[in-house]
């Protein structure tokens, strides 16, 4: 049976020394700014995202060395964004995976030169010749990523979030909004193994679809755990989304049928993914993992 816990701490100690080979401390006047970029990125987390760039790139044979840059890349567009969420102007948050958030251990200018620098950082990793000799791989890499992050995607989907304070969402609408804060940089995670080995579009096709149903099922859990989950458990505040009025799926259908919804996104996103046999099995196991987490 696949160990998907042991295949996600290996994959994090991959990532993390990717990681940690990109962003190399400095003896300068912006020490701070890496130190915080560091700090930001470096911490203890699951690494969904990279997983997923991983896996998806096994499917194709790709190199694990250019696999590791891209994933290492997402993570931290994935990482500037909780960042900038954090900030007081956003979610006003002071813990993020059992840890003070940056502005909390630096300050907030700090943070937010933080999160810029690691946004910006990850375009310059994904287009270096050393993350694939083909120049055409890395602008699509460039040109998805660019797409999943900005207005169109993750940013986009965090101002209908700020939206969402304010005003009554339907279902449609949050998982719009979802579908673009949370959903968009999963899909990219997911497409990027195939872009980088070249994959046929029904390969590609087939990814992005698991990657959708993935993404609704791992914003519910999120919903589920503010609801349900303990600070300590989660490693952040909780019952800030209800404190806040925002409409969420499980205010919206409830918290037993937000579960179901949530398990039967995870089947059908496995679904998707036949055409790659036992191949995908590593994805196949996140999908579970995915609904089955306490944090």
């Amino acid at each position: 049976m696949y160990d998907i816990t042991s295949a996600l701490a290996d994959n994090a100690r991959a990532v993390n020394e990717t990681l940690d080979g990109l962003l190399p401390m400095r003896d300068d006047p912006e020490a701070r700014l890496i130190e915080a970029m560091r700090y930001a990125s470096l911490t203890a987390g699951k690494r969904i995202r990279p997983f997923l760039v991983s896996s998806s790139a096994d499917l194709f044979g790709v190199t694990s060395e250019f696999a590791l840059r891209v994933a290492a890349a997402i993570e931290m567009v994935h990482c500037y964004s909780l960042v900038h969420d954090d900030l007081p102007a956003m979610d006003d948050d002071a813990l993020r995976r059992g840890l003070p958030t940056c502005h909390m251990k630096f300050d907030e200018a700090t943070a937010i030169l933080a999160g810029d620098a690691l946004l910006t950082k990850a375009f310059e990793v994904v287009a270096d010749p050393a993350t694939h000799p083909d120049p055409r791989v890395r602008s699509d890499l460039v040109l998805e990523l660019a797409c999943a992050a900005g207005a169109e995607g993750m940013v986009g989907g965090q101002m209908l979030d700020l939206v969402a304070e304010h005003n009554s969402l339907r279902v449609a609408e949050v998982t719009r909004l979802q579908r673009m804060k949370t959903g968009a940089l999963i899909a990219v995670a997911c497409d990027a193994g195939a872009v980088l080995g070249k994959a046929a579009d029904s390969a590609r096709q087939s990814l992005r679809a698991y990657a959708h149903d993935l993404g609704l099922a791992f914003q519910i859990v999120d919903d589920l755990l503010d609801v349900e989950g303990t600070s300590e458990e989660v490693g952040k505040a909780t019952g800030k989304d209800a404190e806040a009025g925002k409409a969420t799926f499980v205010s919206l259908l409830g918290a037993e049928r937000a579960r179901e919804q949530s398990l039967m996104l995870a089947d059908q996103a496995v679904q998707h993914l036949e055409i790659f046999s036992e191949k995908a099995d590593p994805l196949r196991a996140l999908a579970r993992f995915v609904v089955d987490r306490k944090h």
